[in-house]
């Protein structure tokens, strides 16, 4: 039944690429949310194309998606977001990805991730391994200190936490990046080309990294809450560390000697 799963996230997909790639070049309507987040005419449709499929497919379950939600109290909830990274999108700087997994009682056990400019698909189900384009993905094992261990640490001024303190703190032993993208800077953990990624949290927050979540942790890395405990992902969350296992408790120590635990 998984793979049936994921055949239909990744169809998913390929409308959401192909949806991406079409508006990516175009001037779009851009509108503010409650959270004076960016939203677009892109990331609407795709919500709605998944909302459709799901009751086509499989009528039983819900979608929680970051602009529309649909029998979001079924056990067997999609969570999705349709574009992570929009403020990247809406400048034309091709960095964005598509976002979804099947969340089984708060857990993720199915997900996809799918950058539509390189077209490279991610993909996991629960105790299968992660996979780029079919090709078995697996972390780093850098830590603090190491030469090209790099963080991505995101920032908003909105977010639950702000990271500048921990900027300051970490850019001693790492190098720091922001790619504009939680789910992207995850695949790149995911698939060693950097260590660790810093989510300070946002509203609807658990469909950003939700899909991540999977594919980072059967690559072998480890994703927890702000503060190292693990957390549901059909409700919001209590932002996220992702890392790999080797770097995870000194990041962790210094994410709770700046904000406690």
């Amino acid at each position: 039944m998984e793979e049936k799963y994921l055949d239909f996230a990744i169809g998913i997909a390929d409308y959401a690429g192909i949806t991406m790639r079409k508006y990516f070049n175009r001037d779009m309507d851009v509108e503010r949310k409650e959270d004076n987040t960016p939203v677009t005419l892109v990331d609407k449709q795709i919500n709605s194309y998944l909302i459709e499929q799901v009751k086509k497919k499989f009528p039983n379950h819900g979608v929680y998606g970051e602009e529309e939600k649909y029998n979001e109290k079924s056990e067997y909830l999609w969570v999705c977001d349709p574009v992570d990274g929009t403020s990247m999108y809406i400048r034309h700087i091709p960095v964005s990805v598509f976002s979804l997994a099947l969340v089984i009682d708060g857990e993720p056990i199915v997900g996809v991730v799918y950058d539509p400019f390189l077209n490279e698909i991610y993909t996991s189900i629960k105790g299968r391994g992660a996979f780029c384009n079919s090709k078995k993905i697996n972390v780093d094992e850098k830590v603090f200190g190491d030469f090209g261990c790099v963080v991505d640490v995101c920032m908003w001024n909105k977010a639950k936490y702000d990271t500048l303190d921990l900027l300051k703190e970490i850019r001693k032993e790492v190098k720091l990046t922001q790619m504009g993208s939680v789910a992207r800077a995850c695949m790149a953990v995911a698939s060693g080309k950097i260590s660790a990624e810093v989510f300070p949290g946002t509203i609807h927050g658990n469909c950003d990294v939700a899909a991540s979540k999977l594919i980072v942790e059967e690559a072998g890395g480890v994703v927890t809450d702000f503060h190292g405990n693990d957390q549901r992902y059909d409700v919001d969350i209590d932002g996220a560390i992702i890392t790999n296992k080797k770097i995870n408790k000194m990041m962790l120590k210094k994410v709770r000697d700046i904000y406690g635990n």
